[in-house]
Formats: C-alpha cells, structure tokens, sequence
C-alpha cells in the first residue's frame, strides 16, 4: 500500500455523479454524525440518524428521520430492537456507518445477522474488536512492528505487587475499553504522578466498577507531540487515501480530549500508520494517534479508531472526501481521488481551548499574548455551529444542560 503524499494539483471530484440511491443509517457520534449527515444530507442521500440525546446530527436540517435511544435505555439494546427484528424492514438496504465505539461493538456482535439486509463498510469484526481494546492494540502494535509505550497488567493485587518495583512516575491507570470507562468516571483514564498507594486506589476502584484496566507509562512532553493518520483500506488491499493532522492543545492537558487541531502532512506519522495497519491485516476505515516520545524520538501508538472520529469536518474542509470516499467504495462506485489536502487547516472548540489556556497558564506554561497569535488568522473549521443549519447548536445546549442536571440530581 503506497503513501499518497500531498503534491501540488487536486484533482476535481463531481460529487453530482454519485449514485445517491443508497440511503444511510448513522449510529451513534456527535461532531462526526453531524459532519457526515450535513455533506450526506445535502447531497440528497437519505441520511438517518440514531443516537443519544448528545449525538448532534439527530438535531440537523438534513437529518431524514431521527431515531433516538431512550433516555435509560442501552443504545445497543435498542439498536436491536431497531434492526434485528421484523418492524425494520423500512430501514433495509442502509448503508450502517458507526460513529461511535459502542456502534462498533454493536455492529460486531451482529455482523452476520446485519449483512443480510444492511450494507456494511470493510472490516473483520474480531479485529474490530480487538482495536477497542487499548491493551490489545498496543500488543497488535509490537506485532507489527511499531514503537509503543511500556504497560503491565493490572488484573490482579499479585499484578498490583509485581509492578510496584519496576514502574517509574509518572503513569496512567487507563480502561481497556475506553467508553464504558468514561461512562462511570467521566473521564477517560487516571494520572499517577508520583503514588504507589494512589495507583493502587485507582486501580481498585476501577475494579470495584467491574471496569479492566492497564497501567501504562506517560510519554512526557506537551500535547502538541501527537499527531494522527487516517487511511481506509479496501478488500483488494488498495490504500484510498492518506491524511495527517496534529493536535495543538488538549483540555484537561495530557488525557482529555483534544480543543486545537491542525491539518498537516506529516510524512513519519503517515508512515508509521501505514505500517501498523498492513502489519495487522486491517481492512476498512481507520485512524491511529501516536505520540513522539522525546526521550528516544519515536512515535509511539496511543490508541486506534475503526471509524470516523471527531475531527471529521477537519478532514473534509481540509480537502479529503473521507465520506464520499467511504460510501463509493461500500457502494461499488467509482471512488474520489484526490492528490493533495489543504495545510494548517484548524479545527477549534472555543470554550474548551480557553479553559486549556487558563489551565496552561496557570502552570506558566503558556502567555496571553501567545496563546491569541496562536489562534491566528481566526478562519477555524467550527465541529458544531453553522448559520445555515442552527438546530444541532441548541441540541447541543439542551444535551448539556440535560446531563449536567443528572450529575448533579
């Protein structure tokens, strides 16, 4: 599979002559629901949506038909009850597009039972899986020959006392899978900065959850070292296109999610992507976050994504037609070709990048001044507002305000 590296000339897409007969089912996500069913949507593909209340595309003008998860209810049970039985048949043929992990393991589990009335993107369910696994990943990493932080197992106090000697401050406690993780703590892992006694805390409580967990050395450095590519392979083995961006500042700083994205080509990042996903046998569409670790320079795997991820609207402002690149190869039409995407394109979360500054400046880390002429010139790509289709901003308002409620009840 060859790197495309960005040249010069783009060549031009007719997005009129997509065959837009195949109607879509988005389950699950949030900004990458919302990115694909606006382009969907506007281009006259019959674009459903099924989430939670936080999934914004549900909320969009070009949304055909919402399909919400009851307020309670497990989304993959509901899923279920939605495609798996009789009272479907209306939703026969769709195009299922996952944009969440729990859509994935959904879609996993069922695969067989689905493929005989939806259409379903390339992909091996088992690996599928095995990618949700953070643990799993890093092994699949050192198979394929790819640089990966150092982590030991954390299954059991005889674990627990066995790594007490051999880690080195500061490390993560961080979940296997990381959705359901984030779903009881709110947070997507734990920092150890200098505890035994603490990483042991950690570790128990998550137990106390029923959550596995790993512990997993922290590659020191700022944010802005990581960087992610993102490919889709089909069954032929054809790589359909390569893109690079990077991250410029997550909030909170060193595990939460990213508030500052940039589009790069970054040709060591494509590289090492590219052999992670040939060396596991990957098929379909994938993502893949690495970190340079300044101690030795190499970038090391951070985590993996069978699907489209938030930066979604990043990625096709920056030139890539990711989507229709996805719904042309599942669809057996002629697919997008592109040879270039645009540079230091930026994709910013306003209020959570002013909270990074104030944290960041707090820890003198960063000036006032310095982080304004990093904002410029102010042309940022926006994950959820826009003029002409102003209801997922108050969808996301009400979600926010819903689920801040609950916390607090």
């Amino acid at each position: 599979m060859n790197i495309h590296k960005p040249v010069v000339d783009i060549v031009a897409f007719d997005e009129k002559i997509i065959d837009t007969s195949t109607p879509v089912l988005i389950l699950g996500g949030k900004e990458n629901a919302l990115s694909i069913v606006r382009r969907f949507g506007n281009l006259g593909i019959k674009t459903r949506v099924s989430g939670d209340v936080d999934c914004w595309g549900r909320y969009s003008r070009y949304c055909a038909q919402s399909l919400p998860v009851p307020r309670g209810a497990a989304a993959a049970d509901f899923w279920a009850g939605l495609l798996l039985s009789e009272k479907s048949q209306d939703l026969y043929g769709s195009l299922i597009i996952c944009c969440s992990d729990v859509a994935i393991e959904f879609v996993a589990a069922n695969r067989k039972e689905l493929a005989r009335h939806y259409l379903l993107g390339e992909g091996d369910a088992g690996l599928q899986n095995a990618l949700l696994d953070k643990r799993k990943t890093l092994e699949l990493a050192r198979k394929a020959g790819v640089a990966s932080p150092q982590f030991w197992n954390a299954n059991s106090e005889q674990d627990l006392e066995a790594i007490r000697e051999v880690i080195q401050f500061p490390v993560m406690v961080k979940p296997i899978i990381s959705h359901r993780f984030s779903k009881i703590f709110g947070c997507k892992l734990f920092i150890i900065e200098d505890s035994f006694d603490e990483l042991a805390e950690k570790v128990r409580l998550s137990w106390q959850n029923n959550l596995d967990v790993m512990v997993i050395e922290m590659i020191p450095g700022p944010d802005s070292l990581l960087s992610s590519y993102y490919t889709y392979i089909d069954g032929d083995d054809n790589g359909l296109f390569d893109y690079t961006k990077r991250v410029i500042r997550r909030f909170p700083q060193n595990q939460g999610l990213a508030c500052y994205h940039v589009s790069d080509w970054l040709p060591q990042t494509a590289e090492a992507g590219k052999k992670f996903f040939t060396g596991i046998g990957f098929r379909g569409l994938g993502n893949i976050e690495f970190k340079c670790d300044p101690r030795d320079n190499l970038l090391k795997v951070i985590e993996c994504n069978a699907r489209f991820t938030a930066a979604q609207e990043l990625i096709i402002q920056s030139g890539v037609p990711i989507d229709l690149i996805y719904y042309c190869s599942v669809t057996q039409q002629t697919v997008p070709v592109f040879y270039n995407h645009q540079q230091n394109k930026t994709y910013w979360y306003g209020l959570r990048d002013t909270l990074a500054f104030i944290e960041l400046y707090r820890q003198g880390k960063i000036g006032f001044g310095e982080w304004l002429k990093s904002l410029l010139p102010l042309n940022h790509v926006a994950p959820l507002h826009r003029l002409s289709d102003p209801l997922p901003t108050a969808g996301a308002l009400v979600a926010r305000i819903e689920k801040t409620t609950r916390r607090l009840l």
